[in-house]
């Protein structure tokens, strides 16, 4: 098996012998109160060109090339403008005051004018009224089955893409039935659930390293699970398979994903671009190339906007959530529920238990339906973590994440009375 991460000295001019295990690093204990913990480890590996990502993104995945103020001027400009046009160049919010308009320009023509007023209507009429169905606040029939507040009747920002934000999460959860995981470690005869384990706890460690959002560390997890359920791979290869996956990932995701030389030599060189090469081929063809697989932090992300959640909220979901990336037991549950019982764990942890309904109503899953799910996450969080896996957990407890990890987990009882309760 591979090695760790290369310590912050400057790269060997030998290489390095293989190791039979993936050994993480522990960042945690040497970090100082109040900096920034993805720029002490981003020292380990040589300055790459792509911009710094901050540690906490827009909940509305927004680009943050100019100040939020600027962007809200922007989009209140932008918002007055459309409304003028439209106020001022649609027929049918105006059709009664432009037709009598018309009448008294036809009257001081010298000549008579032949005007068709039939065909106006009949071209207008279907996409107008389409428009303006979704665009007033009339009632509609999902506000009539809840009281809840319409998450997506805000028009005034265009990065939260209000008009087709239904249609997109609908279509992912949909996209699930596709990749349905199935347990497929009895098939591996050389590789066990713990390999896995400490594969995802260096993955997390990579992600961090190279400073990358947790959106290309989901699908990276989702790719190797993908892949092993359908080829038996041998130990010696396990992290070839993970950092080819977090390539593959990054190519997806990222605006300016690493080189294949970088996960090389965060291998340590113990493989060769060729193999790294061949082994992404193999990926790819194993998964047909689609690699567009529904993952548990888009939910989570709908999730908290829809409840209008803190990010503290939100940041403890998603290390519930993160958690069980290294977990073999969770393999076989869907995205959207394994992140709607996260994100109603941190509810009851933050003592928001009230909002459970709207969540419900918002993920589709009933409450009921979540419980056992969220007493075992509830579980995960009592066990103290292992020697070799304590990447997400030191993580997590940094102060740029809120430092989650010093919330308590709820006590069983507690909990069933919770549960109960709703």
């Amino acid at each position: 098996m591979p090695l760790p991460l290369p310590s912050q000295s400057s790269k060997p001019e030998t290489k390095k012998s293989q190791s039979s295990k993936i050994v993480p690093s522990d960042h945690g204990q040497s970090e100082k109160r109040g900096e920034n913990y993805q720029a002490k480890i981003s020292s380990s590996l040589p300055k790459r060109r792509c911009k710094k990502r901050s540690a906490f993104e827009d909940l509305t995945n927004a680009s943050q090339s100019q100040p939020a103020q600027l962007k809200k001027e922007a989009n209140k400009e932008f918002v007055k403008d459309v409304s003028k046009k439209i106020k001022g160049n649609t027929p049918a919010l105006g059709l009664a005051k432009n037709n009598e308009m018309n009448k008294e320009s036809y009257k001081l023509e010298p000549s008579p004018v032949v005007v068709s007023t039939t065909l106006v209507p009949n071209i207008m009429e279907k996409p107008l009224s389409l428009e303006i169905s979704t665009i007033s606040k009339t009632t509609t029939t999902e506000e009539q089955i809840t009281p809840l507040e319409d998450i997506d009747n805000n028009y005034s920002d265009p990065f939260f893409n209000p008009i087709y934000a239904k249609d997109i999460f609908s279509y992912m959860k949909e996209r699930e039935e596709k990749f349905i995981l199935k347990k497929y470690m009895n098939r591996q005869t050389d590789i066990s659930s713990d390999m896995r384990a400490i594969l995802v706890d260096w993955l997390v460690e990579v992600q961090m390293t190279f400073e990358m959002s947790h959106e290309t560390l989901y699908l990276a997890v989702k790719l190797v699970d993908h892949y092993l359920m359908e080829v038996v791979c041998k130990r010696d290869k396990l992290q070839l398979l993970g950092s080819t996956a977090f390539l593959i990932a990054a190519k997806f995701e990222e605006s300016c994903p690493p080189c294949v030389d970088d996960f090389l030599y965060i291998c340590d060189d113990i493989y060769q671009r060729d193999e790294m090469l061949t082994m992404e081929i193999s990926i790819l063809q194993t998964l047909k190339f689609d690699i567009n697989i529904p993952i548990a932090y888009h939910f989570l992300r709908r999730y908290a906007r829809c409840l209008r959640a803190s990010m503290k909220t939100l940041t403890l979901s998603r290390f519930i959530c993160e958690m069980t990336l290294q977990e073999y037991d969770y393999v076989q549950e869907r995205a959207s529920k394994l992140a709607a019982g996260s994100f109603l764990l941190a509810l009851y942890m933050k003592k928001l238990g009230h909002r459970a309904p709207a969540l419900e109503y918002y993920s589709g899953y009933k409450t009921s339906d979540l419980h056992p799910l969220v007493k075992q996450l509830n579980t995960l969080l009592t066990l103290r973590p292992c020697n070799k896996l304590k990447t997400v957990h030191s993580k997590y407890s940094h102060q740029v994440f809120f430092e989650v990890t010093k919330i308590p987990p709820l006590d069983m009882l507690k909990l069933e009375e919770m549960l109960n309760y709703c």
